[in-house]
């Protein structure tokens, strides 16, 4: 087996190797063009790809090593971790965090054979552990029959009021959408990427076909805009804003449905809502009203394997996760 980086002339191998659209060489693309330090890595048997990943290396202030990020990528086994050793140590990584796209398996201690690989359970995580996934190979009846009553009659209140949605390209509807989006994190005060951030996934994403915004209107007034994604057999939902008018019109929860719908049409299998609470979780829970929204939906609740690092420099290891720990407590303070 050889392993080396992927060349440009290999994208289309290797999109079709990853599982997840932050594995995709378009997000890659968005990533670099941030300018973020970003290695993807291919296993091949001759000449032919058979495994492939990419990762982030980011560097510390006031350090001169980088953090490694490697999130839902594969299950890692030897040969990825041998490798994720030798291509940290160039880049000087202090340890790399890794979050595979990988689901828990009650039959498999699979805690104990990464602790074997050499990993340890992470600190802090960035992805969420839980999720919600929409199974779009059902029929949109038997897809409003799992939803929750209140949902259901949600969608009906919206179509009843002539709630308009659409999907769009457009630049001025982008626009709406970062001013929606931003509205929303501070409103519900929860930390959102940059303006910069999202013009460069844009950017990126929408002109490979990868990107769209679906708007809802009520009186001519945008009041909800959700971005998707679609990669692969997925369609995903990460990121959107609303207004705070009208609410009574129920707006999202038709964006929602006709979301469902869409990924249906182009024959998509999954809907991915980027991320759920915990089982059992507490009504008190800051999100809990999120959750309950995406719940409504009737998805397939799953949770993943977990957060684990890979340490190169023990000495930096507690050293930068108590910084980073410092640094959060520093900027909820000052968000209040």
């Amino acid at each position: 087996m050889i392993v080396r980086e992927v060349t440009e002339s290999e994208k289309d191998a290797y999109d079709k190797l990853v599982s997840h659209i932050i594995q995709s060489w378009e997000w890659g693309e968005f990533r670099k063009k941030a300018g973020i330090d970003l290695t993807r890595i291919g296993h091949f048997e001759g000449n032919r790809l058979t495994f492939a990943y990419q990762l982030t290396f980011h560097a510390v202030p006031f350090f001169k090593n980088t953090i490694g990020y490697f999130p839902k990528g594969p299950m890692p086994n030897e040969k990825i971790i041998e490798t994720l050793r030798e291509v940290g140590g160039q880049k000087n990584a202090a340890f790399i965090k890794i979050e595979p796209n990988v689901t828990c398996d009650p039959q498999v201690d699979t805690g104990s054979q990464l602790r074997t690989l050499g990993l340890v359970t992470s600190k802090k995580s960035l992805f969420t552990k839980y999720n919600f996934l929409i199974d779009l190979t059902k029929s949109e009846d038997e897809l409003l029959a799992s939803m929750h009553p209140k949902t259901r009659y949600n969608i009906g209140v919206a179509q009843r009021k002539n709630v308009q949605i659409y999907q769009s390209t457009n630049a001025d509807d982008f626009e709406t959408y970062l001013k929606l989006y931003f509205e929303t994190t501070k409103r519900q005060r929860y930390f959102g990427h940059t303006p910069t951030y999202h013009r460069l996934l844009w950017e990126t994403l929408m002109p490979a076909g990868m990107a769209k915004l679906f708007v809802a209107k009520y009186m001519n007034k945008p009041l909800v805009v959700w971005m998707l994604f679609n990669f692969g057999q997925t369609l995903y939902y990460p990121y959107g804003g609303s207004s705070p008018e009208y609410k009574e019109v129920m707006a999202s929860n038709l964006v929602a449905w006709e979301a469902i719908r869409f990924g249906k049409k182009m024959g998509l299998k999954v809907f991915d809502m980027w991320g759920a609470l915990p089982p059992n979780v507490k009504e008190s829970h800051q999100w809990y009203g999120f959750h309950r929204f995406k719940a409504g939906y009737g998805p397939i609740h799953i949770e993943y394997i977990g957060t684990y690092d890979l340490v190169l420099k023990p000495h930096l290891y507690n050293i930068l996760n108590a910084a980073d720990k410092l640094r959060w407590i520093y900027l909820k303070a000052i968000h209040r």
